[in-house]
C-alpha cells in the first residue's frame, strides 16, 4: 500500500512475524482455536516421500487463530526472496475467506512452525501450499460447525465471508471467527475431510499482491541472521585449511593470545578465536601459525571432464522407449556430440551466518538457512542433545539458490556458545563461502541422435555423468530413446575434489543446454528453421501451447541456422512446469563477447497464485542465469580453491541484463506447480543456440566466455 507522502503505509504488525518467541506468539494469536484431529502419519505427495516427507495432518500446525480475527501461516518453509511470504498467505486467506491483510506469516521457526523438509526445488507452493489449503479448509469446516450451533442455524445455510460466518437468509445474522475462538479450546473430529475451493472460487489468488516484505527490505529494516546482536556475545573466526584434504600438524595460539579479551577455542576438530569486537577476532585469527600436510593435485579445470568420465559408476536408466538398434536403422542421418558445463558457486549475497545462545541444557540458534528442521537435528546431533532442546528461528534468508540447506555454521556457532559459556556469531568470509560451497558439479552429457527421412526424431541415446537425471527424459515425440544417468550431482562420493550439491534448478541446467542444444544441430541439418522442427517433433499439447505463445510474444520469423539473425529457442519441462524461451543476441567475433539483447519466456506453472510474483521469478532466474551461461566457472586446483572472491568469480552485470519480457500461459485446472527455479534451466540451451544462429559456432562448454567463443570461431 502506497502513500504518496510517506512512499509506504507502515502496517500495524509486521507481515514476517519471524523474531516472536513464545510468549510474543501467544499475545500475536490470542487464545485461538485449538482443534484436535486424529492424529496419523499421512505421507504428502508421491514425489515429496522420495525425500521422507512428512506433513502433520492437525489443522493447528498450519494456522492460528487469535482473538483479535488475525490468523497466523505457520511455516517451516523460509523467505530468501523467492516470494512465498506472499503467496503462502494469499493461500490461507483465500480458503479461510479472510482478507489478506489479516494474514500474519511466521516462516522458520521449529518451535512454532510445522515439520518441513527445506525450501528448495521449487516445492513451497507447490505441495506447502497444497497441504496448508487443506488445513485452512478444515479449519474453515469446523468454524462452519461452531457457528451453526451458536447461532442455532442449519451448516447448510451458513457461509464465510471476510472472518465471518452468516446466515445467507438473513446476514445480520452473524458470529465472526474471533468470537467463536476467543478464550475457548476446541476438540473436534471431522469424519469427512472437506475439498479445497475450486479455482473459479478463488478471490485472492490469481490477482497481483504486493510482496509482503517490500517496506522492511527497502527501508533496511528487514533482520538476517547477521543482525543478531545478543548481551555479551562473542564473534568468531575459525581456523580453515588451505585446502580440501588438508591435515592440521601443528598450531601455536601464542600471538594471538596478546590481544586483550581474546578466547581460544582448541578442539581436534574446531579451533577458533573469539572476541566481542569482530575486527580483534579476525586480527586474531591472521596472527595464528599453522602447519598442514597437503595432498597431491590431480585435478583441475583443464582435465576435469576426462576424470569425470573415467570414475563415474555403472550406468543407471533412468527411462527407455522402443529399441535403440530398431531406431538407428531406421535413421537417415545420425548427430554425436559431448556437451560440458564446469563447476558453479551459489555466491549469495548474504554469507553463511548464525547466531547462537546456549541456556543450560537448551539453545536457540538464529541461523542463515533453508532448513530450519535440518539445522535443528545437526545441532542437536553436534551437542549430543534432544531434538527438543534446540530451536533454530530463521529471519529473512540473502540468498541461498540450493547452497543453504546444510548448516555448518549453525553447528559451529553452537558448539562454541557451549563451550564459552556465552552467545557467539558465525560468519563466514567470502573466502570461506567458496571454499565451502556445495558447488553445482561440472558435469558431461553424451548424446547420440538420428533422424529418418521425414525429418522425425527416431531415435535418441543420452548419457548423463554427474548432472542427475532432472528433465531428462524427452517429452518430444521420440519412438527409440534410453536415458542413462552414472553420477548424480549431490555429496562426496570422491569422484569431486570437493563437496557438490543443488544449484537452482540441479541437473536441469545440465540437462536443458545438452538436449536442446542438440535439437537445435538436427533442426539445422534437416534444413528445418528451429521452431518448426519442434513442432513438428512435439505430441505434448500443453508444450506446443506454450511454444506457440512463446513465438507469438516473441515476433520474430525463424530460419534455418545459422542465418544470422542471432535467434534462439529451448524448451524445458521442469517438474511439471512447462516453458519454452527464445533470445536475441549479438556476437562481436573479434572479442567473442556475448550480448544478450532480449530474452521472452512463456511459461505454464498451473494456477498462478501471485502473478507478479511469478513474473519476478522469471526475470530473476534469466538475470542469475546469464552468469552460469556468459562467466561462472570455479577455478581449481585439486582441493585448492583458486577463487576467493568476485575479482576473479564473475557475476552477471547490470550492462548483461536484456530486455525481459513474460508470458503466463493460463492454465488454472492444474494445481499450482513450482516456479521459483524453472525459467534458469533453458538459459544456457537458448543462448547457446541463438549464438550459432548467429555465428554458426556450436558452443558445447559453459560458460560461453569469449575465450571459448573465439576458440569455436
Amino acid at each position: 500500500m502506497r502513500d504518496k507522502d510517506r512512499g509506504f503505509i507502515e502496517e500495524k504488525k509486521s507481515s514476517s512475524s519471524f523474531t516472536l518467541d513464545r510468549r510474543e506468539f501467544l499475545k500475536l494469536v490470542g487464545g485461538g482455536i485449538v482443534v484436535t484431529f486424529t492424529l496419523g502419519e499421512t505421507a504428502t505427495l508421491e514425489s515429496l516421500q522420495r525425500f521422507g516427507s512428512r506433513y502433520p495432518e492437525d489443522f493447528n500446525a498450519y494456522l492460528r487463530i487469535g482473538e483479535d480475527g488475525r490468523v497466523s501461516c505457520l511455516t517451516g518453509k523460509i523467505e530468501m526472496g523467492q516470494g512465498i511470504i506472499t503467496s503462502l498467505a494469499q493461500m490461507l486467506a483465500d480458503e479461510m475467506d479472510v482478507p489478506l491483510d489479516r494474514v500474519d506469516m511466521v516462516m522458520g521457526d521449529t518451535a512454532l512452525c510445522p515439520w518441513d523438509m527445506g525450501t528448495f526445488g521449487s516445492r513451497s507452493t507447490k505441495y506447502f501450499g497444497a497441504r496448508m489449503r487443506k488445513a485452512a479448509a478444515e479449519a474453515k469446516a469446523v468454524l462452519i460447525l461452531l457457528a451453526s450451533e451458536h447461532l442455532q442455524v442449519p451448516k447448510k445455510r451458513l457461509e464465510t465471508r471476510e472472518g465471518m460466518v452468516l446466515d445467507k437468509k438473513n446476514p445480520q445474522n452473524k458470529v465472526s471467527y474471533a468470537q467463536l475462538t476467543k478464550g475457548k479450546t476446541i476438540e473436534r473430529h471431522l469424519e469427512e475431510k472437506p475439498d479445497i475451493e475450486p479455482y473459479p472460487e478463488h478471490n485472492i489468488c490469481g490477482k497481483p499482491a504486493d510482496r509482503r516484505d517490500n517496506r522492511e527490505k527497502v527501508t533496511g529494516e528487514a533482520k538476517y541472521a547477521g543482525d543478531i546482536r545478543l548481551p555479551g556475545m562473542l564473534y568468531a573466526r575459525i581456523l580453515r585449511p588451505p585446502m580440501h584434504g588438508a591435515t592440521l600438524k601443528s598450531v601455536d595460539f601464542s600471538k594471538a593470545r596478546e590481544i586483550k579479551g581474546i578466547r581460544i577455542v582448541k578442539k581436534k576438530d574446531l579451533m577458533a578465536v573469539l572476541h566481542s569486537h569482530r575486527d580483534q577476532a579476525e586480527k586474531a585469527l591472521e596472527m595464528v601459525d599453522a602447519e598442514y600436510d597437503l595432498p597431491s593435485q590431480k585435478v583441475n579445470n583443464r582435465n576435469i571432464f576426462d576424470h569425470l568420465q573415467k570414475v563415474a559408476p555403472q550406468g543407471e536408466e533412468v527411462a527407455r522407449s522402443g529399441n535403440l538398434q530398431t531406431g538407428k536403422k531406421k535413421a537417415s542421418q545420425k548427430f554425436k556430440k559431448t556437451y560440458f558445463n564446469h563447476y558453479v558457486s551459489h555466491a549469495p549475497m548474504e554469507n553463511h551466518t548464525a547466531a547462537a545462545k546456549v541456556e543450560g541444557d537448551k539453545v536457540t540458534v538464529w541461523a542463515s538457512t533453508q532448513s530450519p528442521f535440518g539445522a535443528r537435528d545437526d545441532v542437536a546431533e553436534a551437542l549430543g542433545w534432544s531434538k527438543e532442546n534446540v530451536r533454530v528461528k530463521t529471519p529473512f534468508v540473502g540468498g541461498g539458490f540450493g547452497g543453504k540447506t546444510r548448516s555448518q555454521q549453525a553447528v559451529e556457532a553452537a558448539r562454541l556458545s557451549r563451550i564459552t559459556g556465552k552467545p557467539v556469531q558465525v560468519t563466514w568470509s567470502r573466502k570461506e563461502e567458496f571454499f565451502y560451497d556445495t558447488f553445482r558439479p561440472a558435469a558431461v552429457v553424451k548424446v547420440h541422435s538420428g533422424l529418418n527421412p521425414q525429418n522425425r526424431v527416431e531415435f535418441w541415446d543420452y548419457e548423463i555423468f554427474y548432472a542427475g537425471s532432472r528433465s531428462s527424459e524427452p517429452f518430444y515425440d521420440i519412438p527409440h530413446y534410453r536415458v542413462t544417468s552414472r553420477g548424480g550431482w549431490f555429496g562426496d562420493d570422491g569422484a569431486h575434489p570437493f563437496m557438490v550439491g543443488a544449484w537452482r534448478g540441479p541437473g536441469s541446467n545440465t540437462n536443458v543446454f545438452a538436449i536442446e542444444s542438440q535439437i537445435d544441430d538436427m533442426a539445422s541439418q534437416a534444413g528445418m528453421d528451429p521452431l518448426e522442427f519442434r513442432l513438428r517433433n512435439l505430441q505434448d499439447q500443453r508444450m506446443i501451447r506454450v511454444l506457440k505463445a512463446a513465438a507469438k510474444k516473441f515476433g520474430r520469423s525463424f530460419s534455418k541456422a545459422p542465418s544470422g539473425k542471432g535467434y534462439g529457442i529451448a524448451c524445458t519441462d521442469y517438474l511439471n512446469t512447462y516453458l519454452a524461451t527464445m533470445a536475441e543476441v549479438e556476437v562481436d567475433k573479434n572479442s567473442g563477447e556475448i550480448q544478450v539483447q532480449r530474452v521472452v519466456c512463456a511459461q505454464d506453472t498451473g494456477e498462478v497464485i501471485n502473478p507478479e510474483g511469478v513474473r519476478l521469478q522469471i526475470e530473476g532466474c534469466i538475470t542469475m542465469g546469464l552468469g552460469y551461461v556468459l562467466a561462472e566457472e570455479v577455478r581449481f586446483q585439486g582441493g585448492e580453491i583458486l577463487d576467493e572472491n568476485f575479482g576473479t568469480y564473475h557475476l552477471p552485470r547490470f550492462s548483461w541484463v536484456p530486455e525481459i519480457e513474460t508470458v503466463l500461459v493460463r492454465n488454472p485446472g492444474l494445481s499450482p506447480q513450482g516456479c521459483g527455479e524453472p525459467a534458469i534451466t533453458p538459459m544456457g540451451g537458448v543462448i547457446a543456440n541463438a549464438v550459432f544462429d548467429a555465428t554458426g559456432a556450436r558452443m558445447v562448454t559453459l560458460p560461453m566466455t569469449p575465450e571459448r567463443v573465439k576458440a569455436a570461431l
